[in-house]
């Protein structure tokens, strides 16, 4: 791999004008080509962000000979397809976040990518961000002593247009793809896998998540987590780990956090803090480039069989609360 990675962007929205943004922070990485529906859409992102390339169409994008990476920022339902594409056609992909539907479709994903030796990674930028990768690091070590507890949510005053993506089942709207990621994220993260759901929601009229509670459990260790993901609600958006010997606090914004603070049992609090920008995805996209650099296929920040087992707890979650969406025939019950 060369010194500069060449990117190749799929979708327009939001969350791919924000990535393209925070891009340009990184040295070495160069944005070269856009794909939309329509070549009017891709057009008017290219010339906004001095894109050389601009498609009407997926397959100009996975043909071009100068994209090394695609960044998959499809809506959830068109992620299968068009990961799988640009894997089918060489190239490496970072494929936003929950990575699939469903765990079927996310395994054969993974099968994809193994298989062909290419590179894949969800977008999972919170496992990217400096102070999360902290707390990570002073679980493991033992800071807190043996995890007993995780409690995070995620909830924001939605949409209430019937027509908006995250009331359309078609297109996996609904609270928990969008938003309960993140909290389950944050607890598999930690404490790895659940073996125990439980979960409990309010659905609408279409038939999607509006508001979700869910309780993991964890048998060999006893260990829990409350978790929560609302569409209606101005949730705290905060998280707390505690374990036997202390507890680690994340304020609002839990999923890209400014400070946290460690408090032992029996010392004075810990604060720990970051100014290098907790907001930015430029620290997923600089963790794609350096595996693509280093030859690696996959991530140990975002190893795919951690997206996996979160896939497999989501798809755990709505079978509990009977969300289905119309692509799919059935859902295994797990």
């Amino acid at each position: 791999m060369a010194e500069t990675v060449r990117w190749g962007v799929l979708a327009t929205g939001g969350i791919a004008e924000r990535f393209v943004t925070d891009l340009a922070e990184l040295d070495g990485a160069e944005v070269v080509a856009v794909a939309s529906r329509t070549e009017a859409s891709a057009r008017a992102f290219a010339d906004r962000f001095g894109i050389a390339r601009a498609y009407g169409g997926w397959d100009g994008l996975f043909a071009d000979p100068e994209v090394d990476v695609v960044y998959v920022a499809t809506p959830h339902h068109a992620h299968r397809e068009a990961a799988g594409r640009a894997l089918e056609a060489g190239k490496a992909v970072l494929c936003e976040k929950a990575l699939t539907l469903n765990a079927r479709e996310a395994e054969e994903l993974v099968a994809l990518a193994r298989e062909r030796g290419l590179f894949l990674m969800e977008a999972m930028w919170m496992y990217c961000n400096p102070l999360i990768r902290r707390i990570a690091e002073l679980v493991r070590d033992g800071a807190i002593g043996e995890v007993r507890t995780v409690q995070a949510d995620f909830g924001l005053v939605g949409p209430a247009d019937p027509g908006h993506r995250l009331r359309d089942p078609a297109v996996g709207g609904g609270a928990l793809l969008d938003l309960g990621v993140y909290p389950v994220s944050f607890a598999q993260l930690l404490l790895g896998e659940p073996d125990s759901v439980q979960a409990y929601a309010r659905l609408s009229p279409e038939g999607v998540d509006l508001n979700t509670g869910m309780l993991l459990g964890w048998s060999d260790s006893g260990a829990s987590a409350l978790l929560s993901c609302s569409l209606e609600a101005d949730t705290p958006l905060t998280a707390s780990v505690t374990g036997t010997k202390g507890r680690i606090d994340v304020p609002r914004g839990f999923f890209f956090p400014e400070r946290f603070t460690l408090l032992r049992h029996g010392a004075e609090p810990e604060e720990f803090t970051d100014s290098d920008d907790p907001h930015s995805l430029r620290h997923e996209a600089a963790e794609v480039m350096r595996c693509l650099r280093a030859g690696e296929t996959e991530s140990p920040l975002v190893p795919l069989d951690g997206s996996l087992a979160v896939m497999r707890t989501l798809d755990a979650v709505r079978d509990r609360v009977g969300v289905r969406y119309p692509q799919e025939a059935e859902l295994t019950r797990v």
